[in-house]
This record gives structure tokens, C-alpha cells and sequence, in this order.
């Protein structure tokens, strides 16, 4: 996986939202952002996503112990 395509923000990596294109070998943002949200996101000034969905499925598995 080369990490030069992929957006380096807060917390983009970990989030469920942030899907890998194969077709076109980059990742991208699944939500339908508004147009500040977008610029934010773009230039790396987002600092905390509202729709920010962790991709750790055990998360629910560890509260329950």
C-alpha cells in the first residue's frame, strides 16, 4: 500500500468512510461533505469530522467485558 495516496488527516485512516478506490488507486471520503467541509478536507485543515465512524469492529466486543 503506498501511503503517498493516501490523505494524511486527523483521523481519516481509522475511519469507516474513508474508502480505497481500486479502480483508481487512491482513497477518498464516502460522505457527501458541503463545500467548506470539502476545502477543510482537502487542505488538511479538518480537525475533527463530525461523521467520523471508527473501523475498529471489536470496539463493542471490549465495552461488553
Amino acid at each position: 500500500m503506498d501511503n503517498s495516496k493516501r490523505k494524511q488527516g486527523s483521523n481519516c485512516e481509522s475511519c469507516n468512510n474513508y474508502i480505497y478506490d481500486e479502480e483508481y488507486d487512491y482513497y477518498y471520503c464516502d460522505i457527501n461533505l458541503d463545500e467548506d467541509e470539502m476545502y477543510r478536507f482537502l487542505t488538511g485543515s479538518l480537525t475533527e469530522c463530525s461523521y467520523y465512524q471508527s473501523d475498529d469492529e471489536y470496539r463493542v466486543v471490549r465495552k461488553q467485558m
